[in-house]
């Protein structure tokens, strides 16, 4: 039988057949799966053997700890909870009950002899050689002590003094400008004594000359005044050097007065505030 031209599978024809071609997309998704299936089979048999070795460890650790029937500890075993050592606890603070004492106020301790043990004297309690006050200054001229506490006095001050149990009377005299004045400090046994001078003031301290300030203020008007701090009274008397009469409007002379009295006041404060220093010291052991 003749097919002509390109015989049973010439144009119009069947195609010849073709070679058959693998499915590769498929036996790759084979492959997978029998890997998958191998991995899940290694994963599951780990798992097992772990939860072998973990059943292993703990009864071992669960027999070590029982004793053995000899009554000892096995060996090798852990110790029991009772045989840890236990935290100390640390130690509470304390704190005493008792109150630290107050310290010492200077004014209480100026304000008794029994206290007010420091040595006085016109240069323990005027040591420097002015009187400051603000920017005015004054020089100091003259300073004197007695145990005869109406002998530096005149008028009826005298008799004030010893009526109320004056013990000593310091003075000095100050000036500035022309003016001078003197301070008297009369010293008490106590506070009371020494308020009782002040309210019975009666002109006047005797001025106190020395240096380059004559007498002044005996036979002439000046200014006066009367105050306390403790045990201690102090006065003033303030008047011109050259005994020139101090009127009425003069402020010159009232400043004075008021300023060497202000500095007699802090330093007789000081005084107080030196010796509470000393006793919070010793109280402390410092």
């Amino acid at each position: 039988m003749s097919y002509g031209q390109g015989g049973p599978y010439g144009p119009g024809g069947p195609q010849p057949p073709q070679p058959s071609t693998p499915d590769w997309s498929a036996l790759a998704d084979r492959s997978a799966a029998r890997n998958r299936r191998r991995k899940l089979l290694f994963i599951g048999g780990g798992a097992l053997a772990t939860a072998a070795v973990a059943a292993i460890v703990a009864t071992a650790v669960i027999s070590s700890g029982h004793k053995d029937n000899g009554g000892g500890d096995s060996s090798g075993g852990l110790p029991t909870p009772q045989d840890l050592p236990s935290e100390s606890a640390a130690p509470e603070p304390t704190f005493s009950d008792v109150a630290p004492p107050a310290p010492p106020k200077p004014l209480d301790i100026i304000s008794s002899a029994r206290r007010d043990k420091a040595p006085l004297s016109p240069a323990t309690l005027f040591p420097e050689k002015s009187a400051a006050k603000d920017d005015r200054s004054y020089a100091k001229a003259a300073t004197a002590s007695t145990t005869s506490c109406a002998a530096a006095t005149q008028g009826a001050l005298g008799s004030v003094l010893v009526n109320n149990g004056c013990r000593k009377l310091l003075r000095a005299t100050f000036s500035r400008d022309g003016v001078a004045v003197t301070v008297g400090v009369a010293v008490f046994d106590g506070k009371a004594a020494a308020e009782k001078a002040k309210d019975q003031y009666k002109p006047n301290i005797a001025s106190l000359s020395g240096g380059d300030i004559p007498a002044f203020c005996r036979r002439t008007a000046c200014q006066s005044s009367a105050n306390a701090i403790g045990r201690y009274a102090y006065f003033t008397i303030s008047g011109y050097a050259s005994g020139k009469a101090v009127t009425a409007s003069d402020t010159a002379a009232l400043q004075a007065g008021r300023d060497v009295a202000d500095y007699t006041f802090r330093r007789i404060l000081a005084r107080g505030s030196t010796q509470a220093s000393a006793e919070a010291a010793a109280t402390n052991g410092g």
